[in-house]
C-alpha cells in the first residue's frame, strides 16, 4: 500500500504559520499603507478577486490555444484600457506582470523597431521611473537623462528636444511621475518625438486608471498625436490582485519588437508576447473579474474618492508647521518636504508608530528628501486621522530635531569607492553603523531614520551599492526557515 505523499505539517498548521509570518507585514487593507498597496475599500471586490485568482491559478498563459479563456480575458482587458486611453481602432496590447515589465517591453520594442541604430539611446526626464534605468541596464539602451523644470518638477520639452540625436529610439513622459505626482507635458514631448521620427512612451503605470476619470488633466493619452505606447497597471488603481499591468501600442507594427519566437531547439516552438513564458492565469482572471464587477462608473467613483483625499490632505498640510507640499498634485500622489526644523525620515518613523506607512524618498538634485503618499479610495474615510497623525508625527520630529549622521561614520563613507566595495568592506561598514547581525547577517533597527539619513548622505552610486549589499544580506538563508518535518526513511 502506498503511503500518502504529504510528510509535513497539516494544512491548518501551515496556514497558521503563514498567518504568523504575515503578522509582521504592513497592512494591505484599511488605507493606512500609503505605498506598495492599493485598497478600494470594497470587501466584495476583494473577495471576487481572490476567488478568481484561485480559480485560474493553475492555468498557463504560455499557449493561448490551450487556455483560450485567458486569451479572451486578455483581449477584453486591452479593449477596456484602449477605451479609457483613447486608443485608435488598431490599438493592441499585452498583459504583463507589472509596470516594470511593461516598461522593459516598451523599451525593447523601440530598440527592435530601430535595429539600424548601432548604439541606441532613450531620452528621459530625471523624474522618470527607475524601471527605465533597469531597462537600460538589461537591454543596452543608453539613458540620456534631462533635468526637469525646477519650478514645476515636470519634464522640460525644450531640453529633451535638445537631447534627441541620431541614436535616440524613444522619448519618455510620465502621467504622473511617481516621486512628485505631476503629469509631464505629454503633448509637447510627443510632438518633438514625432518630429524626429522616434517613439514616445507614456508611463501611466500609476495614473492610467485614475487620470481618465479626472476632468482637469492636460492631454496625455493616445488622443495626443505622437504617443506610440502607454503602460498602465491594473494592480494599482484598478484595485486588482498583484501583479497585472498592460502595455498598449498604437498599432500592431509598434508591438512587433517585443513578440518573441524560437524554433532553435528540439522542443515546442517558444512563442511569447512578454518577458515571461509560463504566466499564471490567476492574476489575469482576477483583473478581468474585478474590472467587470466595478465597471467604468465604479472606477470613476473610486478615483473621485482617492482624488478628494489627496486634495484634502494637501490643503491640511499647508496649515501644518514644519511640512510643505513639494508640487501641487495632479493625481493621487503627494510629495512633502520639511522646512528644515525636522527630517522626513523621523516623520516616517513617527507615522509608522502611529499605524501609518508613508514612504521616505532621498534627496535628488535640488529637491530635498521627501515623504511620498499614495492615496487609494480606502484612505478617504480616514483623512482626519491621517492629518492628525501627520501633525503629531511632525511635532515629535521637530522636538527631536533632524536625524544626524555620526561624523566618524560619515568619514568612513567618504573614503569608500562604490566600484570597489567588496563584501569585507561592507561587513566593516555594517559593524561601524551598528547594523551587524549574527553570522554576518543584517540587524535592522526598529527606527530607520538614522539609516535613511546615512543613505541620504551617500552619493547615488554608493547608495546603490550599499543597498545591493543590504539586499544580499537579507536574502541569505539563515538555517531557520520553515521547511516542514524532515522526511522519514
Amino acid at each position: 500500500m502506498t503511503d500518502p505523499v504529504p510528510a509535513g505539517p497539516s494544512p491548518d498548521e501551515v496556514l497558521a504559520e503563514l498567518r504568523a509570518l504575515q503578522a509582521a507585514d504592513l497592512p494591505t487593507h484599511g488605507g493606512r499603507t500609503l505605498a506598495y498597496v492599493y485598497d478600494s475599500g470594497l470587501a466584495e471586490a476583494d473577495a471576487l478577486g481572490r476567488e478568481a485568482l484561485a480559480l485560474f491559478a493553475s492555468s498557463n498563459g504560455l499557449d493561448p490555444t490551450a487556455f483560450p479563456s485567458l486569451l479572451r480575458m486578455e483581449n477584453d482587458l486591452v479593449a477596456l484600457a484602449a477605451g479609457l486611453l483613447d486608443g485608435p481602432a488598431g490599438a493592441v496590447g499585452s498583459v504583463t506582470s507589472g509596470g516594470t515589465e511593461s516598461i522593459l517591453l516598451a523599451v525593447l520594442a523601440a530598440r527592435k523597431g530601430a535595429s539600424h541604430v548601432d548604439h541606441p539611446s532613450m531620452v528621459l526626464p530625471s523624474s522618470a521611473h527607475a524601471a527605465f534605468h533597469k531597462a537600460a541596464a538589461y537591454l543596452g539602451v543608453r539613458p540620456v537623462v534631462v533635468d526637469v523644470d525646477p519650478g514645476t518638477l515636470r519634464a522640460d520639452p525644450r531640453a529633451m528636444a535638445s537631447a534627441v540625436d541620431q541614436t535616440t529610439v524613444l522619448v519618455v513622459a510620465s502621467a504622473p511621475s511617481y516621486a512628485h505626482g505631476v503629469v509631464d507635458p505629454v503633448a509637447d514631448i510627443a510632438a518633438l518625438a514625432a518630429a524626429r521620427g522616434v517613439r514616445c512612451h507614456v508611463d501611466a503605470c500609476i495614473g492610467g486608471w485614475v487620470l481618465p476619470f479626472l476632468g482637469d488633466v492636460p492631454p496625455w493619452t493616445f488622443a495626443v498625436d505622437g504617443v506610440t505606447s502607454i503602460s498602465v497597471d491594473l494592480h494599482k488603481y484598478a484595485y486588482t490582485p498583484k501583479g497585472v499591468s498592460l502595455l498598449l501600442h498604437r498599432d500592431t507594427g509598434l508591438r512587433r519588437g517585443h513578440l518573441f519566437a524560437s524554433a532553435a531547439w528540439p522542443g515546442y516552438t517558444m512563442l511569447n508576447s512578454t518577458m515571461q513564458s509560463t504566466r499564471s492565469g490567476g492574476p489575469l482572471a482576477a483583473a478581468w473579474a474585478v474590472s467587470r464587477h466595478l465597471g467604468t462608473a465604479g472606477y470613476a467613483r473610486l478615483a473621485a474618492r482617492a482624488r478628494t483625499a489627496t486634495l484634502e490632505v494637501t490643503g491640511a498640510v499647508r496649515e501644518l508647521e514644519g511640512l510643505r507640499v513639494v508640487a501641487e498634485p495632479d493625481s493621487t500622489l503627494l510629495a512633502l518636504a520639511t522646512d528644515g526644523s525636522c527630517d522626513v525620515f523621523t516623520i516616517a518613523d513617527e507615522m509608522l508608530a502611529r499605524g501609518w506607512y508613508v514612504q521616505p524618498q532621498m534627496a535628488f538634485g535640488d529637491v530635498p528628501p521627501t515623504l511620498h503618499l499614495t492615496f487609494s479610495a480606502a484612505t478617504a474615510a480616514s483623512v482626519p486621522e491621517l492629518v492628525e497623525a501627520l501633525r503629531d508625527a511632525t511635532a515629535a520630529a521637530r522636538a527631536a530635531g533632524p536625524a544626524r549622521v555620526d561624523p566618524g561614520l560619515a568619514g568612513t563613507l567618504g573614503g569608500l569607492d562604490a566600484a570597489t566595495l567588496d563584501d569585507a568592506a561592507f561587513a566593516g561598514l555594517l559593524g561601524a553603523a551598528g547594523l551587524a547581525g549574527e553570522d554576518g547577517g543584517l540587524a535592522l533597527p526598529e527606527r530607520m531614520a538614522p539609516v535613511n539619513a546615512l543613505l541620504d548622505a551617500c552619493p547615488a552610486e554608493l547608495r546603490e551599492e550599499l543597498l545591493v549589499g543590504v539586499l544580499d544580506r537579507l536574502s541569505r538563508p539563515t538555517g531557520t526557515a520553515t521547511s516542514g518535518r524532515a522526511p522519514e526513511a
